[in-house]
């Protein structure tokens, strides 16, 4: 029997426009190894391990008269060469040439009368490089029923990993009778389900076209109060920024400061927006704050983190954008954070990321939809920090060298952070509207700068107390006063 959309996964569908692609996305950048990885070896890859992830051959149908939710249906006419594209750098290749293309193709819709994802082989790059774009619908990867594509693409050895073919037919999708019948079934047995579902159906009669569904209840109101310098209408067109960092610059300012890695990174972004809007003439003062949704992984009730939705929570962070010293910015996120590490249910980074597969693409997606729920809270922007394998993963038999997320806006926010750590790198992928932030490189330039900041302040030539700290023992500092800051 085919699966029904849930309420959230229908409220993607509704709320999609051209100015708003409800798509998680993931660039990686491949290198050139002893096996030549081209488009032919994508499709292949891709070939053999779709079966997997079943939901990527599936399309959604709808409900005649929209009187029950939608489903997925195998796609019969499923076309694997539609899906896995072709695409190529004019020389030299550079890796700005690689972004601007990037920008262009996370902006473009999804066919929704298809399976709901792309992937797109891009080559030319510097050095012989190629790179990797998977697109996925918001409402294909919950993290449940289906994880990401990228996360069963890539291996842990460049050895050719054996996957017996599922023998894949796709299955006759039911007429019209039969899914009005199959609606009326479900109605009888979730009747407050059906209810929602068929005032939603009136709804989208009645509206003018173009006009966007309001979002179910379980979401919350489409728009939320949101002002500062990262909300405004959203265009049809993106930019997409990558930045590139060593975990180990990470590692040495947590231990000298204390805190976490995840502390560092949030503190980074914090010294990155502040820089940004300085440079843009923003007003900034000593209480200017702005509100992140970061997804934090929470421990499943059996205590076994999975890359299910049900544990990952929203938490709203106030970014310490107004301080001008870097390490108390540093400390007053850390505090911030604090009430979430002695819940006792956090999840450590290192369990995270040795989770089977490549799961970061997974929980990036998951973290966007908790972002989703949370749409009526007031924040700024989503800022999703996932930690990945230390260990260099292979995609084909080639490894790959760095991985980028892409997070997708919605809601008059004009700006989404996400972040993986991988082998070694810290890798910053920032999606900004084109038009209401059309100096986004520099947001990338001043995160760079930011890191360098905090670096520096760890260095033994520069370990000094904080305006605001008074020293301890051994050289530490503790806060005093209002330093601390809350969220």
């Amino acid at each position: 029997m085919p699966r029904r959309l849930d309420a959230l996964d229908v409220t993607f569908l509704d709320e999609e426009t051209s100015a708003a692609p409800r798509q998680v996305m993931t660039l990686a950048v491949v290198e050139p190894g002893e096996r030549r990885f081209d488009y032919d070896s994508l499709v292949q890859v891709v070939n053999e391990r779709i079966g997997l992830v079943p939901r990527y051959r599936q399309r959604v149908a709808a409900v005649p008269g929209g009187i029950g939710s939608p489903l997925w249906v195998d796609d019969e006419a499923f076309d694997l060469s539609y899906h896995v594209r072709r695409s190529a750098l004019p020389r030299p290749g550079t890796n700005a040439a690689l972004r601007e293309l990037v920008s262009r193709l996370i902006a473009r819709r999804l066919d929704l009368s298809r399976p709901l994802w792309e992937a797109y082989f891009i080559e030319g790059l510097e050095g012989g490089q190629c790179a990797v774009l998977i697109k996925s619908h918001q409402a294909l990867v919950d993290g449940s029923v289906t994880v990401d594509l990228a996360q069963v693409l890539l291996d842990e050895s460049a050895h050719d990993r054996d996957v017996p073919s599922d023998g894949w037919t796709p299955r006759a999708v039911p007429g019209g009778m039969s899914l009005v019948a199959g609606s009326l079934v479900d109605a009888a047995l979730n009747p407050r389900r059906a209810a929602k579902r068929v005032q939603s159906g009136f709804d989208k009669v009645q509206s003018t076209v173009g006009k966007v569904v309001q979002t179910l209840p379980v979401v919350g109101p489409v728009t939320a109060d949101v002002g500062g310098p990262f909300s405004g209408r959203l265009s049809q067109h993106r930019r997409y920024v990558t930045v590139s960092t060593r975990l180990d610059e990470y590692r040495g300012v947590r231990d000298v400061h204390g805190g976490t890695v995840n502390d560092v990174i949030l503190a980074t972004i914090a010294g990155g927006i502040r820089g940004w809007m300085l440079t843009q003439a923003v007003p900034v003062s000593d209480k200017t704050r702005l509100r992140a949704m970061v997804p934090m992984s929470v421990a499943a009730p059996d205590g076994v983190p999975t890359s299910y939705g049900s544990t990952v929570r929203g938490h709203l962070l106030s970014l310490p954008v107004g301080e001008t010293n870097p390490v108390v910015r540093l400390h007053q996120v850390s505090y911030a954070l604090k009430a979430h590490r002695e819940t006792g249910v956090a999840v450590a980074a290192n369990t995270l990321a040795s989770l089977p597969g490549f799961a970061p693409t997974t929980f990036h997606a998951v973290g966007a939809r908790v972002a989703e729920t949370q749409a009526h809270h007031p924040y700024d922007l989503v800022v999703t920090n996932v930690p990945g394998p230390q260990e260099p993963m292979f995609m084909g038999g080639a490894r790959v060298a760095a991985t980028y997320p892409a997070i997708p806006l919605s809601h008059g926010r004009t700006l989404s952070i996400g972040v993986t750590s991988y082998a070694g790198g810290v890798y910053y992928g920032l999606v900004a509207d084109r038009q209401a932030i059309p100096e986004a490189d520099v947001l990338g330039q001043c995160l760079e700068e930011a890191l360098a900041e905090l670096v520096e302040s760890a260095s033994p030539t520069r370990q000094r107390a904080p305006r605001g700290a008074a020293p301890l023992r051994g050289g530490r500092t503790r806060m005093t006063g209002g330093a601390g800051g809350t969220a």
